[in-house]
Protein backbone atom coordinates (compact mmCIF):
# COMPACT_ATOMS: atom_id res chain seq x y z
CA UNK A 1 0.00 0.00 0.00
CA UNK A 2 1.35 3.24 -1.04
CA UNK A 3 1.82 6.32 1.35
CA UNK A 4 -0.81 7.91 0.42
CA UNK A 5 -3.17 5.06 0.73
CA UNK A 6 -2.43 4.28 4.12
CA UNK A 7 -2.19 7.80 5.46
CA UNK A 8 -6.10 7.81 3.65
CA UNK A 9 -6.97 4.68 5.87
CA UNK A 10 -5.37 5.60 8.93
CA UNK A 11 -7.06 9.13 9.06
CA UNK A 12 -10.51 7.98 8.54
CA UNK A 13 -10.50 4.38 9.66
CA UNK A 14 -11.78 5.73 13.48
CA UNK A 15 -14.68 8.28 12.01
CA UNK A 16 -16.57 5.28 11.05
CA UNK A 17 -18.78 5.40 13.59
CA UNK A 18 -19.74 9.27 13.47
CA UNK A 19 -19.18 9.52 9.74
CA UNK A 20 -22.52 10.11 8.72
CA UNK A 21 -23.96 12.58 11.33
CA UNK A 22 -20.43 14.58 11.56
CA UNK A 23 -19.53 14.65 7.92
CA UNK A 24 -23.23 16.34 6.90
CA UNK A 25 -22.85 18.44 9.47
CA UNK A 26 -19.27 19.51 8.51
CA UNK A 27 -20.35 20.63 5.19
CA UNK A 28 -23.35 22.30 6.25
CA UNK A 29 -25.54 19.53 4.91
CA UNK A 30 -24.11 19.82 1.48
CA UNK A 31 -22.36 16.57 1.22
CA UNK A 32 -25.82 14.22 1.75
CA UNK A 33 -26.99 17.08 -1.28
CA UNK A 34 -23.83 16.14 -3.68
CA UNK A 35 -24.31 12.56 -3.18
CA UNK A 36 -27.84 12.04 -3.97
CA UNK A 37 -26.85 14.09 -7.29
CA UNK A 38 -24.16 11.73 -7.85
CA UNK A 39 -26.76 8.79 -7.54
CA UNK A 40 -29.10 10.38 -9.95
CA UNK A 41 -26.61 10.63 -12.84
CA UNK A 42 -27.16 5.90 -12.48
CA UNK A 43 -30.04 4.83 -14.81
CA UNK A 44 -32.36 3.70 -12.71
CA UNK A 45 -32.54 0.04 -14.50
CA UNK A 46 -32.14 -2.47 -11.56
CA UNK A 47 -28.61 -3.11 -12.67
CA UNK A 48 -25.68 -3.88 -10.85
CA UNK A 49 -23.71 -0.93 -9.61
CA UNK A 50 -19.64 -0.92 -7.76
CA UNK A 51 -19.37 1.13 -4.96
CA UNK A 52 -15.71 2.33 -4.45
CA UNK A 53 -14.81 4.00 -1.64
CA UNK A 54 -18.32 3.04 -0.23
CA UNK A 55 -16.99 4.01 3.40
CA UNK A 56 -19.77 3.72 5.82
CA UNK A 57 -22.54 3.44 2.68
CA UNK A 58 -23.77 6.10 2.47
CA UNK A 59 -23.91 6.60 -1.86
CA UNK A 60 -24.59 2.26 -1.27
CA UNK A 61 -27.75 2.90 0.54
CA UNK A 62 -29.59 5.42 -1.95
CA UNK A 63 -28.24 3.11 -4.75
CA UNK A 64 -30.61 0.76 -3.26
CA UNK A 65 -33.10 2.74 -2.11
CA UNK A 66 -33.22 3.24 -6.52
CA UNK A 67 -33.64 -0.65 -7.31
CA UNK A 68 -29.77 -1.13 -8.42
CA UNK A 69 -28.28 -4.68 -6.90
CA UNK A 70 -25.23 -3.11 -5.37
CA UNK A 71 -21.75 -4.53 -4.51
CA UNK A 72 -19.63 -1.74 -2.11
CA UNK A 73 -15.86 -1.53 -2.06
CA UNK A 74 -13.37 -0.17 0.34
CA UNK A 75 -10.05 -0.43 1.28
CA UNK A 76 -10.97 0.03 5.39
CA UNK A 77 -12.02 -2.79 7.31
CA UNK A 78 -13.55 -0.32 10.08
CA UNK A 79 -15.35 1.21 7.49
CA UNK A 80 -16.60 -1.62 6.26
CA UNK A 81 -17.92 -2.81 9.79
CA UNK A 82 -20.40 0.18 9.78
CA UNK A 83 -21.41 -0.62 6.50
CA UNK A 84 -22.41 -4.24 7.42
CA UNK A 85 -24.31 -3.23 10.41
CA UNK A 86 -26.02 -0.87 8.36
CA UNK A 87 -27.34 -3.17 5.45
CA UNK A 88 -26.61 -7.00 6.52
CA UNK A 89 -26.50 -8.80 3.86
CA UNK A 90 -28.48 -7.19 1.50
CA UNK A 91 -25.40 -5.49 0.12
CA UNK A 92 -22.25 -7.17 -1.01
CA UNK A 93 -19.12 -5.91 1.04
CA UNK A 94 -15.55 -6.37 -0.01
CA UNK A 95 -12.31 -5.25 1.43
CA UNK A 96 -10.08 -4.55 -1.28
CA UNK A 97 -8.21 -1.41 -2.91
CA UNK A 98 -9.76 0.70 -6.05
CA UNK A 99 -6.19 0.76 -7.91
CA UNK A 100 -6.58 -3.42 -7.77
CA UNK A 101 -10.20 -4.42 -7.94
CA UNK A 102 -10.91 -8.18 -7.76
CA UNK A 103 -13.53 -8.36 -10.53
CA UNK A 104 -12.82 -9.72 -14.00
CA UNK A 105 -13.78 -6.90 -16.81
CA UNK A 106 -17.38 -5.69 -17.41
CA UNK A 107 -18.32 -7.47 -14.22
CA UNK A 108 -20.98 -3.93 -13.71
CA UNK A 109 -23.26 -1.95 -15.47
CA UNK A 110 -22.35 0.99 -13.35
CA UNK A 111 -19.75 2.09 -10.96
CA UNK A 112 -19.85 4.97 -8.36
CA UNK A 113 -16.96 6.34 -6.29
CA UNK A 114 -16.72 8.76 -3.78
CA UNK A 115 -14.17 11.51 -2.46
CA UNK A 116 -11.32 8.95 -3.69
CA UNK A 117 -8.85 10.24 -6.46
CA UNK A 118 -7.20 12.43 -3.70
CA UNK A 119 -5.60 9.35 -2.00
CA UNK A 120 -4.24 7.01 -5.13
CA UNK A 121 -1.16 7.71 -6.73
CA UNK A 122 -2.00 7.69 -10.44
CA UNK A 123 -5.40 8.86 -10.68
CA UNK A 124 -5.31 8.27 -14.34
CA UNK A 125 -4.38 4.55 -13.63
CA UNK A 126 -6.84 4.45 -11.01
CA UNK A 127 -9.75 5.99 -13.55
CA UNK A 128 -8.82 3.18 -16.06
CA UNK A 129 -9.27 0.49 -13.57
CA UNK A 130 -12.67 1.17 -12.43
CA UNK A 131 -13.79 1.52 -16.04
CA UNK A 132 -12.09 -1.85 -16.57
CA UNK A 133 -14.70 -3.31 -14.56
CA UNK A 134 -17.73 -1.50 -15.90
CA UNK A 135 -19.51 -2.84 -19.17
CA UNK A 136 -19.70 -0.60 -22.20
CA UNK A 137 -22.99 1.69 -22.00
CA UNK A 138 -22.08 1.64 -18.67
CA UNK A 139 -22.08 4.96 -16.50
CA UNK A 140 -19.57 5.74 -14.01
CA UNK A 141 -20.30 8.79 -11.72
CA UNK A 142 -18.17 10.47 -9.03
CA UNK A 143 -18.35 12.81 -6.03
CA UNK A 144 -15.05 15.29 -5.33
CA UNK A 145 -14.44 18.06 -3.59
CA UNK A 146 -13.62 21.32 -5.55
CA UNK A 147 -12.29 24.40 -5.32
CA UNK A 148 -14.46 27.57 -5.74
CA UNK A 149 -13.80 30.55 -8.02
CA UNK A 150 -13.97 33.54 -7.60
CA UNK A 151 -14.94 35.83 -4.53
CA UNK A 152 -16.21 32.79 -2.91
CA UNK A 153 -12.68 31.50 -2.99
CA UNK A 154 -11.16 33.39 0.00
CA UNK A 155 -14.29 32.54 2.15
CA UNK A 156 -14.01 28.76 1.16
CA UNK A 157 -10.35 29.40 2.23
CA UNK A 158 -11.43 30.49 5.84
CA UNK A 159 -13.46 27.76 6.31
CA UNK A 160 -10.91 24.99 5.37
CA UNK A 161 -8.16 27.01 6.95
CA UNK A 162 -9.79 27.96 10.44
CA UNK A 163 -13.39 26.82 10.51
CA UNK A 164 -13.37 22.99 9.69
CA UNK A 165 -10.19 22.43 12.14
CA UNK A 166 -11.88 24.31 14.73
CA UNK A 167 -15.11 22.79 14.44
CA UNK A 168 -13.98 18.96 13.97
CA UNK A 169 -11.91 19.78 17.18
CA UNK A 170 -15.35 19.89 19.18
CA UNK A 171 -16.48 16.68 17.87
CA UNK A 172 -12.88 14.49 18.42
CA UNK A 173 -9.20 14.46 17.83
CA UNK A 174 -9.75 12.51 14.87
CA UNK A 175 -11.97 14.83 13.44
CA UNK A 176 -9.66 17.74 14.06
CA UNK A 177 -7.14 15.47 12.49
CA UNK A 178 -9.39 15.47 9.17
CA UNK A 179 -10.35 18.80 9.65
CA UNK A 180 -6.99 20.32 9.30
CA UNK A 181 -5.88 17.75 5.99
CA UNK A 182 -8.74 18.41 3.82
CA UNK A 183 -8.19 22.05 2.83
CA UNK A 184 -4.33 21.20 1.91
CA UNK A 185 -5.18 17.88 0.32
CA UNK A 186 -7.80 19.55 -1.35
CA UNK A 187 -5.70 22.35 -3.03
CA UNK A 188 -2.83 20.19 -3.35
CA UNK A 189 -5.17 17.67 -5.76
CA UNK A 190 -6.58 20.72 -7.69
CA UNK A 191 -2.83 22.05 -8.14
CA UNK A 192 -2.36 18.90 -9.81
CA UNK A 193 -5.19 17.85 -11.24
CA UNK A 194 -7.17 20.97 -11.90
CA UNK A 195 -10.57 20.09 -13.01
CA UNK A 196 -10.46 20.17 -17.10
CA UNK A 197 -7.47 17.79 -16.77
CA UNK A 198 -9.32 15.49 -14.89
CA UNK A 199 -12.10 15.14 -17.55
CA UNK A 200 -9.14 14.75 -20.03
CA UNK A 201 -8.16 11.88 -17.53
CA UNK A 202 -11.73 10.28 -17.94
CA UNK A 203 -11.52 10.75 -21.75
CA UNK A 204 -7.77 8.87 -21.60
CA UNK A 205 -9.83 5.82 -19.32
CA UNK A 206 -12.28 5.12 -21.80
CA UNK A 207 -14.84 6.72 -20.84
CA UNK A 208 -17.17 9.33 -22.82
CA UNK A 209 -20.19 11.86 -23.01
CA UNK A 210 -18.06 13.71 -19.15
CA UNK A 211 -19.92 15.80 -17.51
CA UNK A 212 -19.08 17.72 -14.80
CA UNK A 213 -21.63 19.81 -12.52
CA UNK A 214 -20.18 22.14 -9.74
CA UNK A 215 -22.07 22.42 -6.74
CA UNK A 216 -22.67 24.59 -3.60
CA UNK A 217 -20.44 27.76 -5.09
CA UNK A 218 -18.33 25.39 -6.56
CA UNK A 219 -17.21 23.61 -2.87
CA UNK A 220 -18.27 20.03 -4.17
CA UNK A 221 -18.01 18.55 -8.13
CA UNK A 222 -19.93 15.54 -9.48
CA UNK A 223 -18.36 13.95 -12.44
CA UNK A 224 -20.22 11.15 -14.83
CA UNK A 225 -19.61 9.64 -17.94
CA UNK A 226 -20.24 6.59 -20.08
CA UNK A 227 -18.05 3.48 -20.61
CA UNK A 228 -16.92 2.59 -24.32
Amino acid sequence: MSDRRDHARALFAPLGPTYDRVGATLSFGQDPRWRRTMVRRVPRDGGTVLDVATGTGLVAEQLLAAGHRVTGLDQSADMLAVAKHRFGDRVDLVEASATEIPFDDASFDHLTFTYLLRYVDDPGATLAELARVVRPGGTIANLEFCVPRGAWRPLWDLYVGIGLPAAGRLVSRGWYDVGRFLGPSIREFYDRWPLERQLELWREAGITDVRARRMSLGGGVVISGIRT
